[in-house]
């Protein structure tokens, strides 16, 4: 997978692409009952995702310090209504960009009016080396972004996030999507070109990539339906992992609803 996404860079295509590929999804489907064990048993995926291919031989960076949404993304007991999960498909460690945070309890502004503001003392600040398959996963108001690399890295570091939703609170973004489902191609296509768009302050886009993902950008604004926005209340929303009779119709090369992260066709489905 890592390959894959450094020969899209070579080619001077956006990693986001490999979203199109099934197997980008699939790493994400088997978490699928932490996610529900996190965000209440019912939750969605965001169409807010990105794949990144950090090059050391370019001195590249990862995403500059931020908080994903911030304090309306927690509860007011501080649970968290919505999770972001990175998965990285190298390594990632200091030299190649791995990911730094400042825990909640050394954070003085976190979930508070100022969380704008970065008081916090550097020591404070932890790295987070990884190896392929790894995931963390924290909740969207933790202060987090990605080193510069070094020359002397081995490789780049290669890594894709996507971010979770609670179905029982109203959605962050217009057009919620199943879980436990890869969209149809079309719809993944009008899905990065939209991602393209809307994060373009945070990662150098070529200006004519932009003007091309502006229009299946506004398209999917115009028309949620395109990208199966309302798939998720409809069709998922009342699924219980551990209740096959709350599935519904299930494709059989779908992951199966009970969280195994299996194809449905080799686990429940092969009993049907």
């Amino acid at each position: 997978m890592a390959d894959t996404v450094r020969a899209l860079s070579a080619a001077n295509l956006s990693p986001l692409f490999a979203y199109l590929y099934d197997e980008f999804w699939y790493p994400f489907f088997k978490l699928h009952l932490l996610h529900g064990a996190l965000l209440g048993g019912r939750y969605c995926l965001l169409p807010d995702f990105w794949i990144l291919n950090v090059d050391p031989t370019k001195g590249e960076a990862g995403w500059r310090p931020h908080r994903d949404k911030g304090r309306r993304a927690l509860f007011d007991d501080g649970s968290p209504k919505s999770v972001t999960t990175w998965i990285p498909l190298s390594a990632a460690t200091p030299l190649n960009s791995c990911l730094y945070i400042v825990p909640a309890q050394h954070d003085p502004t976190y979930a508070t009016a100022d969380e704008a503001e970065m008081k916090f003392g550097y020591q404070s600040i932890r790295a987070l080396p990884a190896n392929p398959g790894d995931f963390f996963i924290w909740n969207q108001a933790v202060f987090h972004w990605g080193g510069r690399t070094s020359p002397h890295a081995a490789e780049s570091r290669v890594s894709m996030a996507f971010q979770f939703q609670r179905a029982d609170v109203p959605p962050f973004n217009s057009f919620p999507i199943d879980p436990l489902r890869v969209p149809p191609f079309e719809a993944r296509v009008k899905l990065i070109a939209q991602q393209l768009y809307r994060y373009r302050h945070m990662y150098e886009l070529d200006p004519k990539l932009a003007q091309m993902a502006s229009e299946p950008y506004a398209e999917l604004t115009a028309s949620p339906a395109v990208a199966g926005a309302g798939e998720f209340t409809a069709r998922f929303a009342g699924r219980a992992p551990g209740d096959p009779s709350s599935w519904g119709k299930v494709g059989r090369n779908e992951p199966c609803p009970c969280g195994s992260g299996k194809k449905y066709k080799q686990c429940h489905g092969s009993l049907a």
